[in-house]
C-alpha cells in the first residue's frame, strides 16, 4: 500500500499544482493588473509563486515515479515505508513555499519538506543499490 498512497497523492497534488498554473496564467495575461503581474513576473512574490507551482509538479511527480517503483521493486516492507513516508513529507516543501507566500509562514516547511524528500530519493536509490534489482512479480 505504501506505493499507492505515493501515486494517489502525487496525481491530486500534481493536479492542484496545474490548476495553480492556471491561475498564474490568468494573473500574468488576463487579470486587470495583468501588465503590473508581468512586469515584476521574475521578482520577490512572483518568482515564489512560480517556485511554488514548479515544485509542485515536480514533487508530485517524484511520488508517483517512486510509488511505481515501489510496486515494482522487491524491497523490504521497512524499506518500502521509508521511502514513501520521507517522499510524501517531501510535499512539504513546494505546500510551504505557498504558505510562506499567502500566510507568511516561516521556511521551515520548505527545509523539512526539501530534506525529507532528498532523503527518500537518496534511500530508494540505497534500497535498489543493495537489491537484487529484481522486479516483483504481480
Amino acid at each position: 500500500m505504501d506505493g499507492k498512497k505515493n501515486i494517489v497523492v502525487g496525481l491530486f497534488v500534481m493536479a492542484g499544482f496545474m490548476l495553480y498554473g492556471f491561475l498564474l496564467i490568468y494573473l500574468r495575461d488576463f487579470a486587470p493588473n495583468a501588465a503590473e503581474w508581468a512586469a515584476a513576473y521574475g521578482n520577490g512574490k512572483h518568482f515564489e509563486a512560480r517556485l511554488a507551482h514548479v515544485h509542485g509538479n515536480l514533487f508530485g511527480f517524484l511520488n508517483i515515479m517512486i510509488g511505481y517503483l515501489l510496486f515494482q521493486l522487491e524491497l523490504t516492507k521497512g524499506q518500502r515505508a521509508w521511502v514513501s513516508w520521507t517522499s510524501l513529507v517531501g510535499l512539504l516543501m513546494p505546500i510551504g513555499i505557498l504558505l510562506e507566500l499567502v500566510l507568511g509562514a516561516p521556511p521551515y516547511f520548505v527545509l523539512i519538506g526539501a530534506i525529507s524528500m532528498t532523503a527518500g530519493i537518496f534511500l530508494l536509490g540505497l534500497f535498489v543499490l543493495k537489491s537484487k534489482l529484481v522486479l516483483a512479480k504481480k
